[in-house]
C-alpha cells in the first residue's frame, strides 16, 4: 500500500435538513492523501447525502468542506453570491464522482464522454484530453470500447467507463456512491477489481458501499453511519472484525458471509 499523506479532504460539522427532516447531524471527516475510506450503514442512514454534501451536489445546511486548498462553508441563507459559486466550482474540479446509475451521455461515445469535462471545464486541448482518456480507458480495460456508445455496453462496462470518465479530470479525491448497486451479480466483480486496484495504487477515495469484502480488501479505514451520525470508525480490521458498537455488530451480521466471520 502507498504511504498516506497529509489531509486532503476535511468535512466539519456537516448538517443537512430536507424540510423538517434532519438527515445529517454534525458529521466530521478527514481523509488523508492516498487513503481509502469505506462508509457503511443501513439504508436511510445518510451515507449518500453526506457524500453529495462533500462536493456540494447537495449543499450542506451547516458546516464546511475543504478539498485541497479550497474551502466552502455552508450558506443556508443564500448570501454567498458569485464568489461563493466560483469556490464551489473550484471544489468540484478537485473531485471525481461515480454514481449508482453511470450517468454517461448516451449520445456520446465512451471516448467523448471521457474528454468532455476536461475540455469544457479545465480547457484541456483535445489531443491532450484524448491521451489522458486513453490511458484511463486502458486502466479500466475498456480501450477497445473507446468508440462505442453506452447503449451497446453491459452495465459493468458502463460503470467502468464512468470510473474512467471521473479519473480523466485527475481529481484529488474520488467519491463512489454505491457503484455496484445497479449491477447484476456477475458484473459486480469487474467493477470492484478496478476500484481495488485504484486503492492499492494510492488513489484517495471515499466509497459508500455494502460490499464488505471490498472494504476488507481495499479500505484503510471503515466508517459506520446510522441516523445521520458516524457511530463508529477505525482501521478496517478493527471495525469489521471486532466492532465496539452494538449497532455496528448487528449491521455486519446481516452482511458478512460465514467465511468472512470465521
Amino acid at each position: 500500500m502507498v504511504a498516506l499523506g497529509e489531509s486532503v479532504l476535511e468535512a466539519v460539522g456537516i448538517e443537512k435538513y430536507f424540510g423538517a427532516s434532519h438527515v445529517l447531524r454534525g458529521v466530521d471527516l478527514a481523509v488523508r492523501q492516498h487513503e481509502t475510506v469505506v462508509v457503511i450503514g443501513p439504508s436511510g442512514s445518510g451515507k449518500t447525502t453526506f457524500l453529495r454534501c462533500l462536493n456540494h451536489l447537495s449543499p450542506p445546511t451547516l458546516g464546511s468542506v475543504r478539498i485541497g486548498d479550497v474551502t466552502v462553508d455552508a450558506d443556508p441563507l443564500g448570501q454567498g453570491g458569485r464568489e461563493r459559486q466560483a469556490r464551489v466550482r473550484r471544489l468540484r474540479q478537485r473531485v471525481g464522482m461515480v454514481f449508482q446509475e453511470f450517468n454517461l451521455f448516451p449520445h456520446m461515445t465512451v471516448l467523448e464522454n471521457c474528454i468532455e469535462a476536461p475540455m469544457s471545464v479545465k480547457g484541456t486541448p483535445r489531443s491532450d484530453a484524448i491521451a489522458v482518456a486513453e490511458r484511463y480507458l486502458e486502466k479500466v480495460q475498456l480501450i477497445d470500447k473507446r468508440d462505442e456508445y453506452p447503449a451497446r455496453m453491459s452495465s459493468g462496462q458502463k460503470q467502468r467507463a464512468a470510473i474512467a470518465r471521473a479519473l480523466c479530470m485527475e481529481p484529488e479525491v474520488m467519491l463512489f456512491d454505491e457503484p455496484t448497486s445497479a449491477l447484476d451479480a456477475e458484473l459486480i466483480g469487474e467493477v470492484l477489481r478496478v476500484m481495488e486496484e485504484l486503492a492499492h495504487e494510492g488513489a484517495t477515495m471515499v466509497v459508500v458501499t455494502h460490499q464488505i469484502l471490498f472494504a476488507r480488501a481495499a479500505a484503510d479505514r471503515v466508517i459506520f453511519m446510522q441516523h445521520g451520525l458516524i457511530v463508529e470508525e477505525g482501521e478496517t480490521d478493527e471495525v469489521l472484525r471486532d466492532p465496539r458498537e452494538d449497532a455496528t455488530r448487528q449491521f455486519l451480521r446481516r452482511y458478512l458471509s460465514d467465511s468472512f466471520q470465521s
